[in-house]
């Protein structure tokens, strides 16, 4: 398996690290998700979409907090992979993040794991 970290982007508030493992892109947020910093997980969303990966796994767990304007981020990437025939799967989330989730009714619509190494046995869908 490739494990390799393919690039990463930092604000003062959010780091976003992306590498391919097996079938699967794996994004890692970590930090604070909103309106301030959500380019920077949109673009590299957007960029692994647009070459080709319709799978993508968000390791949500170094996410402390995620706002509307991140889940909306996380709600376009899911229409694009779905689109491309893939998805995108949500792992890890802590308690307050999930909460955003369950809130919504956004939960209803992504693939949801406990873990990452859930989520990447689970290379089906």
């Amino acid at each position: 398996m490739d494990r390799g970290t393919v690039g990463s982007a930092q604000s003062g508030r959010l780091l976003v690290e992306v590498r391919k493992q097996g079938l699967s892109a794996v994004v890692t947020p970590a930090g604070e998700l909103d309106h301030h910093t959500a380019d920077l997980l949109r673009e590299p969303l957007e960029d692994l979409l647009a070459h080709g990966y319709a799978r993508l796994v968000v390791d949500c767990s170094r996410l402390e907090f995620c706002d509307s304007t991140g889940l909306n981020v996380l709600l376009g990437a899911r229409l694009k992979a779905d689109a491309a025939g893939g998805g995108v799967h949500l792992a890890g989330m802590k308690p307050a993040v999930a909460r955003v989730f369950e809130i919504t009714g956004a939960d209803a619509v992504f693939t949801v794991h406990d873990t990452l190494g859930a989520a990447l046995a689970d290379e089906s869908g």
